[in-house]
């Protein structure tokens, strides 16, 4: 857990880079990963060096070559703990003429991150500037694991908390309610095919760690859990630099983060290759049929991308994989071709398992659009007998542009870790979320559609031709209230003028 003094040392580093003329949180974000990431290199670096001094033996490794480089200036400098000491102007001159070159020609490992490091731009203005956030950055300490995890979150939801960027941003509760459902197991080959921060993998990473202690001390599953199990696709270098080192600084040493446009490209070499998909891809807009993958348009003939992402996620499984992805509310009930030919694929020819419909503010404040929780296994040979549906309405945060806690910490999350009263549980459902879940096959498939999860029998999902939309199914108890005063009939106005507008709001979202 990031400390409140963390949180200060970590804000102080934005501020400076505010107040030192960078502006834009991207751009801040991608110069600290820089500046991060040539920290992990002196550590790398001097693990080496004390293992040949140990053994008295060459470096196996050597990341920063002996001597002087064809300018004139000492290899030692490039390292953090050696320019760290210098002064700004001397400091920003090894940086910016010396280490950034550097950075572009160390890919010889094929490592992840040496490939994103590629092309990296330096533009933090000022030496002064540059001394500033190196000194701030250096004394936060990176040597445990999990504070460096929680280190790079908190600086990532600076990115969310900035505004237009958050997009690239899933709730952090939201992802480990996916993760948990999903249960993640060591074999797994896992795929976000919208990676940006990979925050996704990351979670999942941590479930395995926390629920498999053993995991890295097998030397084949520690091999997998390097090297063979997370797999990223991101069409924004920026995100793939930031996505590669929150997995570096999450502890996984090589996971495979690439560029790829995952709708234009064929992924025919991809079929059929993941076990699970952890994803929310981006839903607005359509493609021009002429820049789609060929074999997602002979799956689905559409031109919208969730959609396409969906024909995607069924081309990527293998036979017994799963998948939670979110999807708008339109995929649940939209009545053109695709839309039906979609569902019904996945409820026929594959098995649907659930579907959690979540509370229209959980992107705010840069969405309103209402979204759902998909839950499905591919097959190939159907199995959907009956699908269980959530109706999520309280994460735990106030579903206004603020998103608030309701709750203290300790009462929030998937897990908390003290146990919810009826009241916690009205302010947040996640715990029961996933109590529910794991009791799908049991006392969910009696319970009454008037209650907030319960089970639908697969052949009046086809009767309504193949909706999924939870109001389709849902028992509403109408309760007669006599209104007194005017303050009452205002209060009931107002929740009634806010459902349309709501409803409004969706509608527009499907439409465009």
């Amino acid at each position: 857990m990031i400390t409140g003094e963390l949180k200060s040392k970590i804000d102080a580093i934005w501020n400076a880079f505010w107040s030192g003329g960078i502006s834009n949180p991207m751009e801040v974000m991608e110069q600290l990963t820089y500046l991060l990431f040539l920290r992990r290199l002196d550590e790398l670096h001097t693990l080496e060096e004390n293992k040949s001094n140990r053994l008295k033996q060459p470096m196996e490794r050597r990341i920063f070559p002996e001597g002087l480089d064809a300018r004139g200036c000492n290899y030692n400098d490039y390292r953090w703990s050696h320019f760290k000491n210098l002064a700004p102007a001397d400091m920003f001159e090894v940086i910016a003429d010396h280490v950034f070159p550097f950075l572009k020609t160390i890919g010889s490992d094929d490592s992840t991150y040496s490939h994103h490091m590629r092309d990296a731009r330096f533009t933090i203005p000022t030496p002064g500037l540059l001394a500033k956030v190196v000194d701030l950055l250096d004394d936060i300490p990176m040597e445990d694991r999990d504070t460096k995890g929680d280190v790079y979150e908190y600086m990532l939801g600076k990115i969310a908390s900035a505004g237009q960027n958050g997009q690239f941003r899933t709730p952090r509760h939201i992802i480990q309610l996916m993760v948990e459902l999903t249960a993640p197991q060591p074999n797994d080959v896992i795929c976000d095919p919208a990676s940006g921060t990979c925050g996704f993998l990351v979670a999942a990473g941590e479930y395995l760690r926390e629920k498999n202690p053993g995991l890295l001390l097998d030397a084949a599953q520690r091999e997998h859990f390097h090297h063979g199990m997370f797999h990223g696709f991101d069409f924004d270098n920026t995100m793939l630099r930031i996505g590669s080192m929150n997995m570096m600084l999450h502890g996984v040493e090589n996971p495979d983060i690439r560029y790829r446009d995952s709708l234009a490209e064929n992924t025919a070499g991809e079929a059929e290759h993941y076990s699970l998909i952890l994803a929310n891809p981006p839903f607005a807009g359509s493609l021009d049929y002429e820049s789609t993958a060929k074999d997602l348009q002979r799956i689905v003939k559409t031109k919208k991308t969730e959609l396409l992402f969906l024909a995607l996620f069924l081309r990527l499984l293998k036979p017994g994989g799963r998948a939670a992805v979110i999807v708008p509310d339109g995929v649940m009930f939209g009545s053109s071709k695709a839309h039906k030919e979609l569902r019904r694929m996945i409820i026929e020819d594959h098995k649907l398992d659930g579907v959690v419909k979540l509370p229209s503010g959980v992107f705010k404040p840069y969405a309103g659009v209402a979204t759902s929780i998909l839950l499905f296994t591919k097959t190939n040979s159907g199995g959907t007998d009956s699908v269980w549906f959530y109706d999520l309405q309280a994460d735990g945060m106030s579903l206004d542009d603020k998103r608030t806690p309701l709750l203290s910490e300790d009462k929030l999350g998937v897990a908390p870790s003290i146990a919810l009263s009826e009241e916690d549980h009205s302010k947040n459902n996640l715990p029961d979320v996933l109590t529910r879940w794991n009791e799908r096959k049991g006392a969910e498939i009696s319970r009454s559609r008037t209650a907030q999860s319960f089970c639908v029998p697969k052949d009046e999902i086809v009767a309504q031709s193949y909706d999924l939309s939870i109001s389709r199914y849902k028992e509403i108890v109408h309760e007669e209230v006599e209104l007194r005063t005017p303050a009452e009939i205002f209060t009931v106005l107002s929740k009634l003028d806010e459902k349309i507008r709501q409803g409004m709001q969706n509608l527009r979202g499907i439409l465009e």
